[in-house]
This record gives structure tokens, C-alpha cells and sequence, in this order.
């Protein structure tokens, strides 16, 4: 890992994500999680305001990424939830089956390398009548912007993470087992259009 993948890309991420109008697609899912939740790629924390401390008992965040597990210990320090933190990738969830009520997956599909199996541990971890919640960005519906999505996508995920700019969040739930019972598409506004293509909604394990 470089020094643009240690320091200047957990910034970058921060900053991009911790948007006004990112945070207003996070918070049309996260407050609908409840009691223990798995937080799939937390990342620097930002959806630790929008979780509703009435409803959640414990929150255990799972990210690889070192440089934004540590801003998301000082976001949740200053707060009153219990937090857990998992250093591991999101194809490693090395949680008990069924042992818990909600997983939250936020802009962590897109890049995920190993995505079918990170999807596989969501289902095993999560509880029969458990929920995931997701927002997710990915392929738009438009031919047009969809083809400027695939030429970008090289670059764009050399310079993101790993960031996939034309997966469909939809389509990869349902392939993975689970039932999609509310899905919102569209463009968030304020957002490039080959970034800005929205998949948000709830799912449960079939």
C-alpha cells in the first residue's frame, strides 16, 4: 500500500462521503436499523449520528481500512453508543450465524472486492427475521451515462479504492438470497451523474 492509499485516499474518502447530500441518502436507511447491528465497510464513521440510540443496543463496525477505523473510534467515542470495531475486510465477517438484527451496508458494495461472498456472510450472520439496509451508488439506467461509467471505470478505481462505478446493488442482492422488499433508483441530486445513480432500500434473507 502507498502513500496515496495510507494517507491522502482515507482523507479523500472522509471528505467525498461526509457530504451534506451524502448524508441525506444515509439517512433515509440507517435510523431504520435496530438492536445489534453489523455495520458492513463503516469506514470513517459517518453513519454513527444517524443510528437511533432507542433502537440500537450495540453496533460492531467492520472495515479493513486502518487510517479510517481510527476516525471512526474518535467519532464514536464522542458519543453514547457501544461501538465494536473488526479490522477485516467485508468477505471476513467472523461472527456467530444468526447473531444479529440489522446489517448496514453504505457506498460499501461498489467496492468490495469479493462481493458475492462478503453478501454470503450478511445473510449467514443476520438473524431469519433480520433486516439489511443499504444505499449504495452504481450502473444507471441510461445508455449514455452507463458507457461514460464503463470508460471512467479504470481510472476512477484506481483513484477510489476499488470503487466500481457499474454494479447494480439490486441485482447483487437478489442473486445473493435475498428478498429486496423496498428499493429506491435514482440520481442523488448535487452529484456527477456517473457517480450519482442511487440503489437505497431494505432486504431480508430469503
Amino acid at each position: 500500500m502507498g502513500f496515496y492509499d495510507r494517507h491522502v485516499l482515507p482523507r479523500l474518502l472522509d471528505a467525498a462521503c461526509g457530504k451534506s447530500l451524502v448524508a441525506a441518502q444515509r439517512r433515509k436507511v440507517v435510523p431504520m436499523a435496530q438492536g445489534v447491528v453489523l455495520e458492513v465497510g463503516m469506514g470513517s464513521g459517518l453513519n454513527l449520528p444517524h443510528y437511533d440510540p432507542a433502537r440500537v443496543s450495540r453496533v460492531i463496525g467492520l472495515d479493513p481500512g486502518e487510517a479510517l477505523l481510527a476516525t471512526a473510534r474518535r467519532r464514536a467515542a464522542a458519543g453514547t453508543l457501544p461501538v465494536e470495531f473488526i479490522p477485516a475486510g467485508g468477505e471476513h465477517i467472523a461472527l456467530d450465524a444468526a447473531s444479529v438484527d440489522t446489517v448496514v451496508v453504505t457506498y460499501t458494495l461498489c467496492t468490495i472486492p469479493g462481493v458475492d461472498q462478503a453478501l454470503e456472510g450478511m445473510r449467514r450472520v443476520l438473524k431469519p427475521s433480520g433486516r439489511l439496509l443499504f444505499c449504495e451508488h452504481g450502473l444507471a439506467p441510461d445508455a449514455g451515462v452507463a458507457a461514460w461509467q464503463r470508460r471512467l471505470q479504470p481510472l476512477w478505481g484506481r483513484l477510489a479504492g476499488g470503487c466500481h462505478l457499474t454494479r447494480d446493488a439490486g441485482a447483487l442482492l437478489e442473486g445473493a438470497g435475498f428478498a429486496v422488499h423496498w428499493i429506491e433508483r435514482a440520481y442523488a441530486r448535487g452529484t456527477p451523474r456517473f457517480a450519482g445513480w442511487h440503489f437505497i432500500g431494505t432486504a431480508t434473507p430469503r
